[in-house]
């Protein structure tokens, strides 16, 4: 049976793979760990809460013994990494939260992988979930950002996930982990914290708040549903080629 531990399963994007997983695959225990801060919220699972294949840790990715200690007695096989920092307002503010969190969290999370997995990485997976923000900007011109494009962070953020996705693959390089890496787009849907572009605007919408604009409002995203995020996340999981990376857009792009 795989055991699966999902870290920041409570936040957005998390709790919609580990409902779609725990629904999914009833043969899978799926573990959810989050450290619930202001962006995680278990109100979101409810309808899962009481299902026989999940269990929720709330633990901080950055406290390494605990990790470990949960990777060796709920014997983790495979890992969907999502837990992050991931505001880049609140990263110019505080960019060492971002590099504790992005960074060292994501190595604690590796070097447990490694030390419980050893050389037995037969049926295992560790796959860090990242955004297409490591790339930079890019010019509207109907081009897109490929997997091989050339990473150019330009925020404390950006520069957090960047730095992650390094240390994952240089443990696939160094020690042979079998990692894979997807890189997303702008994501919206139910559940999403209301610092974000699409809920701020409702929410602002509906108690009669001035809308801000963000520059002069010309600035284009890929606009991806969360929901669909997760479809491709299963696939992944499921048929991705240890290694490699795969970016995940929407092919929905707006001015802001």
């Amino acid at each position: 049976m795989k055991t699966i531990l999902v870290t920041g399963g409570a936040g957005f994007i998390g709790n919609h793979v580990v409902r779609l997983f725990v629904n999914k695959y009833p043969e899978y225990n799926i573990i959810n760990l989050d450290k619930l801060t202001y962006a995680g919220n278990l109100a979101n699972l409810k309808d899962i809460e009481d299902k026989p294949n999940y269990k929720f840790i709330k633990a901080d990715i950055c406290d390494f013994d605990t990790i470990l200690k949960i990777f060796q007695e709920e014997k983790i096989n495979g890992v969907l990494h999502l837990a992050a920092e991931s505001h880049v307002d609140r990263s110019i503010k505080d960019p060492f939260t971002f590099a504790k969190t992005n960074v060292l969290g994501t190595l604690s999370l590796l070097q447990a992988a490694k030390e419980c997995w050893k050389d037995n990485y037969e049926g295992k997976l560790f796959y860090h979930i990242s955004t297409d923000e490591v790339y930079g900007a890019l010019q509207f011109d109907g081009k897109m950002f490929k997997e091989t494009t050339k990473y150019d962070p330009h925020s404390p953020y950006s520069a957090s996930k960047a730095s992650s996705d390094h240390f994952v693959r240089a443990f696939h390089d160094t020690y042979g982990l079998p990692i894979v890496i997807t890189n997303c787009s702008n994501n919206y849907g139910p559940y999403q914290f209301p610092e974000k572009l699409i809920p701020l605007f409702i929410n602002n919408i509906r108690h009669n708040k001035p809308l801000p604009v963000y520059g002069k409002g010309e600035n284009v995203r890929d606009w991806l549903y969360v929901v669909d995020h997760a479809r491709a996340i299963d696939i992944i999981f499921h048929k991705g080629k240890i290694g490699d990376t795969y970016n995940i857009g929407g092919f929905n792009e707006w001015k802001i």
